[in-house]
């Protein structure tokens, strides 16, 4: 079934096919981001008016709709141009007025005829004592009353569109869902009580009270699994694929890691052994391995990513590391050096740099198999590096790796291992919605040795106080980060907050304390400013946030950060996870200027309050939505029409747990529900998943 099935078809016709739809509000629609009437389907309604018809005016709670049936009085057209023009009328109890501005008297004659019955709905109020309804949503005769919904359903608007065009178009399209077959798990469907596909539709459209918009309404919480279960199964396909790609099994001997773990000063954290362990699981087993390895700022990643590359290592094979920067390949080189040393093995780096003979002799050495373990930027991906027997590929995710990016490293090696490492803690609901084709390993420990930052908030008023504390700081011969505020406006403006605050701390800390790095410099005075650091020939390293990622100074346990409100959380979290990496204690100014926005005050509160990235990442994602956690224009990330990925991150581990067991028992979806599964596969328009079924 590769095109999509002919149930489906009304569904994905022209909007125009739908009551009340012309060319002009087909056009207006797209800024709803609805184009074919499924989008209509699933564009539900965010709140409800009660309609429900009363005997009289009297004893509502006004103001207020009422709905309610009138015997029509005396006409009362307006006394000026503009003026209102009333219509007196009386329910079974008490009289009061309609009230129309700027309408033409002949038309309300012609629906308010004198003498005749009415049912009238709208938003009455007190006006001097009498009660009134201004330009009354609905007038209609009494045997037409039943059109009037007890609860009528509120829909999104966009500019140009009235509620009215609005629930007719979703009524049209909603009369042309068809009944489809179910390809939720029967037990599962039982057991929270979900209605059928075409039962929760109409359920959606038609509340009955505002409890039925609360998105927990079961009928609501099953169109939600639905968006859930489409993109994991997507996601799930996509790991299937991965691992039909005949794997290779890596086993390892333990001899290498066994030297390494004897050099260590302390023993690896619980979480660090979990991890090693699941990664030789995985590599042993004859599927490949597709495993994301997320850490928070000092957790430990790099000792498991040389466990796992000694594991490669072990097996007669070989290892790479790919790190999204120079600086950071020369740093990992240098953190996993003196281990691999420890175990006798031959670690080499290779990055843009490397030119001519030196990098032909490089190449010639990976090619012999005499580099066991390679660490680069992706220089290592290019034509001419050809491996004796790459068993195991590690990239950091900075480089915004995505599924496709994952597929294409498949294809690039004889069954290649992946391990993708992210030194950003998301919040489970975003790992499952961005890499739920891998399996995860967390490492929630820091080790042993790693004090606590102690963070603090002051004003920008009290930086005199703050430089003088620097200077003692200094003479005892600790190191500091200060990092400059980020100016949206432009780099140029960047780069002069940051030239002056490095002009300012010269003059008060003395000329060669003072190192300073930022964007626009050539790499080789950057790199040099950040050697004059780490060697501790400066004391102050100022900078913009290029240090934010990975740069290690043991050394270093002070970090200023300047303007702290103009900066994220995960930004935040980040720039204080470069200090604390020695043995001195240390910690992290936050510097804001005031008054503080709401939002500005509870991220430096938040950051003073904790240091567990992943509860800071819960608070971001609360405080910003999902879109712009992670940019969802290049995240890859589906936009849900119902779901919501930040309140059910509960449902969306059902759904994976369930779409990796619906495919592990039928891998080609042949079954009743595995092609009910392909039905949702086609209306939540996830067709690239389609074309995975049985590929590979």
């Amino acid at each position: 079934m590769s095109t999509r099935p002919e149930i489906l078809f009304p569904l994905f016709a022209g909007l125009e096919t739908l009551e009340g739809v012309g060319p002009k509000t087909a056009k207006t629609l797209e800024a709803l981001d609805v184009h074919v009437p499924r989008d209509l389907l699933f564009t539900l309604p965010y709140s409800g008016i009660d309609r429900a018809k009363r005997e009289s005016v009297q004893g509502a709670e006004l103001p207020g709709v009422v709905t309610v049936e009138v015997t029509i009085g005396r006409h009362q057209p307006a006394t000026r141009k503009g003026g209102p023009y009333r219509v007196h009328v009386e329910d079974a109890k008490t009289a009061f007025q309609l009230v129309f501005f700027n309408a033409r008297a002949d038309y309300l004659t012609r629906i308010l005829p004198t003498g005749a019955q009415r049912v009238i709905s709208g938003r009455a109020e007190l006006f001097d004592g009498v009660a009134q309804i201004v330009h009354p949503d609905h007038i209609l005769p009494v045997n037409e009353a039943a059109e009037i919904p007890d609860y009528e359903p509120v829909y999104p608007l966009t500019a140009g569109l009235t509620q009215k065009t609005m629930s007719k178009a979703a009524r049209s399209a909603l009369a042309r869902a068809p009944d489809l077959p179910e390809w939720i798990d029967a037990a599962q469907k039982t057991r929270e009580g979900w209605p059928d596909w075409h039962e929760a539709l109409t359920q959606v459209h038609h509340p009955k009270t505002g409890k039925d918009l609360s998105p927990s309404d079961p009928a609501r919480v099953r169109l939600a699994y639905d968006e859930f279960m489409a993109h994991q199964l997507t996601l799930a396909l996509a790991r299937a694929r991965m691992r039909r790609g005949k794997g290779r099994q890596t086993q390892g001997t333990g001899a290498l890691q066994a030297k390494v773990q004897a050099a260590l000063p302390y023993a690896p954290t619980g979480a660090q052994t979990r991890a090693i362990a699941e990664i030789a699981a995985d590599m042993a087993a004859p599927q490949r391995m597709n495993r994301l390895l997320q850490g928070d700022v000092g957790a430990g990643k790099t000792l498991v990513a040389l466990m796992a590359l000694l594991i490669a290592v072990e097996s007669g094979g070989q290892g790479a590391m790919m790190a999204p920067t120079e600086i950071l390949a020369r740093q990992h080189l240098a953190g996993l050096q003196p281990l691999a040393e420890a175990a006798g093995v031959v670690l080499e780096i290779l990055t843009g740099r490397d030119k001519g003979a030196e990098r032909r002799a490089k190449l010639a050495a990976l090619q012999r198999g005499d580099i066991q373990i390679l660490v680069g930027t992706h220089a290592v991906f290019q034509k001419d590096v050809e491996f004796a027997d790459l068993r195991l590929a590690i990239v950091d995710e900075q480089h915004r790796f995505g599924v496709r990016q994952r597929f294409e490293l498949g294809r690039k090696g004889a069954a290649v291992d992946v391990l993708v490492m992210t030194a950003t803690p998301i919040p489970r609901s975003l790992a499952l919605a961005q890499y739920g084709d891998m399996d995860v390993s967390v490492l929630d420990e820091k080790p042993p040795g790693r004090k606590p930052v102690t963070t603090a908030m002051s004003s920008m008023a009290r930086m005199d106080e703050v430089v003088d504390h620097l200077r003692k700081a200094i003479a005892e011969g600790r190191q500091a980060y200060w990092v400059c505020p980020l100016v949206e406006e432009s780099e140029t403006l960047d780069l002069s907050s940051a030239e002056e605050r490095f002009k300012s701390l010269r003059a008060a800390l003395g000329d060669g304390k003072v190192g300073l790095v930022h964007g626009q410099l050539p790499n080789e005075e950057k790199d040099a400013a950040m050697a004059a650091f780490q060697s501790g020939a400066t004391s102050v390293l100022v900078s913009t946030t290029v240090i934010e990622v990975g740069v290690d100074v043991p050394n270093a346990s002070i970090m200023v950060i300047e303007r702290a409100e103009s900066f994220g959380l995960a930004q935040l979290h980040q720039l204080r996870g470069r200090v604390g990496r020695g043995a001195a204690q240390s910690t992290c100014l936050l510097l804001y200027q005031p008054p503080l926005s709401e939002s500005g005050q509870r991220r430096l509160e938040t950051m003073r309050e904790t240091e567990d990235g992943f509860r800071i990442s819960e608070v971001d994602l609360e405080m910003r939505g999902v879109g712009d956690l992670i940019g969802t224009a290049q995240s890859g990330l589906p936009k849900f029409r119902v779901a919501d990925l930040e309140s059910q991150t509960a449902l969306m581990d059902v759904a994976q747990s369930d779409a990796r067991k619906l495919l592990a028992e039928d891998e080609a979806l042949e079954s009743e529900r595995g092609k009910a599964a392909r039905t949702l596969l086609w209306l939540m328009g996830q067709d690239e998943a389609i074309r995975l079924i049985g590929v590979g």
